[in-house]
């Protein structure tokens, strides 16, 4: 079982000076590890302002990129960034150093689900139906969110001090765009007592119906502690698989025994879904359906443009200078560019950074003044400049959008910085020109405006080094 934070973890984190600067990955104290696999280690952190407990995925960049699994990873992320609900895990932020990837992830202290059947042999009708109901709200909502999972099982699926569930583990995950032109998921993946069998056939199959399957398997598993296709032989338990002729116990109630031959149905069009579970008697017995959280709730912290909150009269308090991560330079430069997961767009046309000496005010100062004389407005908040030119009159019914425009500043060091400018919409040629007015009035040298890669990687190492 996982243990929450300790005494022995508060120790660990706070022996020396020297030893906790070590331990430490930006705002997160590391804790102890939790699991390890083939492409890194999953370790308990704590945030070291809240106190929060969260699980930190830690990957190895090269081992990733020798594997060839970067698309693997990239999926994941984009995969996570798309979920928020409350029986799914969390993504919460992304980084990373020259040579690791890190996925700050919502940590679930009750361990797997293998290990809760395991330890009584098999569930009560009552408890299993409560998980399952849980499972089945995460997976429908990741149907509606185009992700199919392809391999749900209970070692993917844990449980929180509550007794809630939370499915994790989308590193194979299927989206829209994995489909080919029948609009069907080709890849044979999953796990060999838990696969549908229409995946093993080969011609193609519709994810969100394998992942129902696979859902039963687990169903069975919970209430009978065994599962319903199994043998040591691959080809013997992909026939069972095939002709799907599970036994199904007759000391079950009628409800449990029906829901089970509906979905362990091994025709995946006349199998039942995620909607005709639903409505199934024996699962609406005490169903409280679980709502997704508000698209504002939690959001990951990543680099992807935000809506402007802005103050009544227009002018913030005090300007926040944000803190570039190593994550975010990776992503300018790197041959593993994870970046556009957390981007609404990255053309050249709608996102342009360019490197400055001068301090964060006097940047503001500078871009508002510009701004201001090329015609535009100007409204302050939480860091950022929104820059607005308004269409009326003629140009508005000729068609022409407003351009919106943000600004950003992010800090490199104590002498360099990044200006960030990003168009929501808008004339692309006055964008160009904004953009050509204000780096070669505030950048770095008037030649060199835009980021070089040495500066980079400069900085990508010093973030390594304290990792």
């Amino acid at each position: 079982m996982r243990r929450a934070w300790t005494p022995a973890d508060e120790r660990a984190a706070t022996t020396t000076s020297e030893h906790r600067r070590r331990r430490r990955m930006g705002k997160y104290e590391m804790g102890r590890t939790l699991g390890e696999g083939h492409f890194g280690k999953v370790r308990l952190a704590r945030d070291a302002g809240t106190g929060r407990s969260f699980a930190i995925k830690i990957l190895d960049r090269q081992r990733i990129l020798a594997m060839k699994i970067d698309e693997q990873i990239k999926r994941e992320i984009a995969t996570l960034k798309l979920l928020k609900h409350p029986n799914v895990v969390r993504l919460y932020e992304v980084s990373a150093s020259k040579t690791k990837i890190y996925m700050v992830l919502e940590y679930v202290n009750g361990g797997e689900l293998f290990d809760k059947i395991a330890l009584k042999g098999k569930l009560t009708e009552k408890e299993g139906r409560k998980l399952f109901q849980q499972l089945i709200d995460a997976v429908g909502y990741c149907h509606e969110k185009g992700v199919c999972h392809r391999d749900l099982k209970p070692e993917n699926v844990l449980v929180d001090a509550k007794g809630n569930i939370k499915v994790s583990d989308f590193g194979l995950s299927a989206l829209p765009q994995n489909q080919r032109k029948d609009g069907l998921l080709h890849t044979t993946c999953g796990s060999p007592n838990y696969i549908a069998p229409e995946v093993l056939l080969n011609k193609g199959y519709d994810g969100s119906v394998s992942d129902v399957w696979s859902c039963g398997v687990i169903l069975y598993v919970m209430l009978t502690g065994s599962l319903p296709f199994d043998d040591q032989n691959m080809v013997v338990l992909y026939q069972k698989i095939l002709k799907g002729n599970a036994h199904i116990p007759k000391w079950l109630s009628q409800g449990a025994q029906d829901l089970l031959r509906k979905i362990l149905d091994p025709n995946p069009i006349t199998r039942v879904d995620v909607d005709g579970i639903r409505a199934h008697d024996w699962f609406k017995q005490g169903y409280a359906p679980s709502a997704p959280f508000n698209d504002d709730e939690e959001d990951i912290n990543v680099d992807e443009e935000d809506s402007l909150n802005m103050t009544e009269n227009g002018i913030q308090d005090k300007i926040a200078i944000n803190q570039i991560n190593a994550f975010q330079l990776i992503g300018m430069s790197s041959c593993l560019d994870l970046s556009g997961f957390f981007e609404k767009e990255d053309a050249s046309e709608r996102k342009i950074r360019f490197a400055s000496n001068y301090p964060p005010a006097y940047l503001f100062e500078k871009i508002e003044s510009i701004v201001r004389k090329m015609g535009f407005q100007v409204h302050k908040s939480n860091g950022k400049l929104k820059v607005i030119q308004d269409c009326k009159g003629l140009a508005n019914l000729r068609g022409k959008e407003s351009l919106l425009i943000s600004a950003e500043v992010f800090e490199i060091n104590e002498s360099l910085y990044v200006v960030e400018l990003k168009k929501s919409s808008g004339d692309c040629s006055l964008y160009r020109k904004l953009c050509e007015t204000l780096s070669e009035d505030l950048g770095t040298c008037k030649s060199q405006q835009f980021l070089k890669q040495d500066s980079i990687r400069q900085e990508i190492g010093r973030h390594n080094s304290s990792f």
